[in-house]
């Protein structure tokens, strides 16, 4: 009788397990993460957001819609040895001058360019041999290089494209690269309503040759990312100085994830942001990660310096994760 109760509470156990999504396993898992504080703080949402400051890893057309020369970088408090950091530079370029319907002039055209970069790894593992003597301690390291051009084909219209080099580093001879493509438009319905679309990781993979380890026994392995179709709107409310916006994300491994994000002018400098990320309409077993965030800026001359933190809710570790980052715009 204890024999039967056993075995049906181990069933009963395996089948209440929540289910997990089969993207979660698929490689660039670090690289669907976000980028940056402000990102990350509005639940990763901010494809169709066109003003502040801007990085194309969301977008690939929204260079065009960046003021000024923006520099930003973030640095990522992590759990279990993990280490998520991030570079970025974005600038918009005027060329030439036409006259408007109303006397104004304006740009003849406008384009955009933004480059960055996204490391990641994991540090502190321990190397041992098979009788379980520590030998050495390894880390591994995974980035991502873009390059994202764009173009304002009307005042309502951008189109984008960026050039994505992955390059992963598991052991000291082993490692792999890749590239990939994102496309991305963004459709201004009026000074309010922005509509984006955009596609993620075309073509992008990791071949693997273990050659190098294991000789003639070695094998070739391809692992292809996911392909991502993004559709976001985001509504601009002046008076309240709010600016809210909604994504939705499709995947190839049967995702469908749903995310939410705000972001409140407290006051002059002061922004406060919130947001909720990967809201699976497809698995609802699967955890969301909500998130909070500010960011503060300051004028120092002909310089405006920002401060960004978010803090996010992170499913399944012993800890939360924490983003500061620090931008510059010239």
């Amino acid at each position: 009788m204890k024999k039967t109760l056993i075995l049906i509470l181990l069933y009963c156990t395996a089948f209440a397990q929540s289910k997990v999504d089969e993207i979660n396993s698929m490689p660039g898992v670090f690289s669907r993460m976000g980028f940056g504080a402000r990102g990350i703080g509005m639940g990763n949402a901010i494809s169709s957001i066109t003003s502040g400051n801007l990085v194309s890893y969301y977008n690939p057309a929204l260079p065009v819609f960046q003021e000024g020369n923006l520099f930003q970088t973030s640095y990522s408090f992590l759990s279990l040895d993990r280490s998520l950091n991030f570079l970025n530079f974005t600038r918009k370029f005027e060329f030439g001058k036409v006259e408007a319907d109303d006397g104004t002039t304006k740009p003849r055209s406008i384009a955009g360019i933004s480059a960055g970069i996204i490391n990641s790894g994991v540090s502190n593992i321990d190397g041992r041999d098979n009788q379980g003597r520590k030998f050495a301690t390894l880390s591994t390291s995974e980035n991502q290089f873009f390059v994202a051009v764009a173009n304002r084909f009307s005042d309502r219209l951008a189109i984008g494209i960026a050039f994505k080099f992955y390059h992963y580093k598991l052991y000291e001879n082993f490692t792999s690269s890749g590239l990939g493509f994102d496309v991305g438009a963004i459709y201004s319905y009026n000074e309010s309503l922005t509509v984006a679309l955009m596609i993620s990781d075309l073509n992008t993979k990791y071949e693997w040759d273990s050659g190098a380890i294991y000789g003639s026994s070695g094998t070739t392995t391809k692992n292809r990312f996911p392909l991502l179709k993004k559709l976001g709107v985001s509504y601009r409310f002046k008076e309240q100085k709010i600016i809210a916006a909604i994504e939705i994300e499709n995947s190839n491994a049967k995702t469908n994830y749903l995310r939410v994000g705000a972001e409140y002018n407290i006051y002059q400098d002061l922004f406060f942001r919130a947001g909720l990320d990967k809201l699976n309409l497809s698995n609802f077993e699967n955890s969301v990660r909500p998130s909070i965030g500010f960011s503060y800026f300051y004028n120092v001359r002909s310089l405006r310096l920002g401060l960004d933190y978010a803090f996010v809710l992170e499913p399944y570790s012993s800890s939360d994760q924490h983003i500061i980052g620090v931008n510059i715009n010239f």
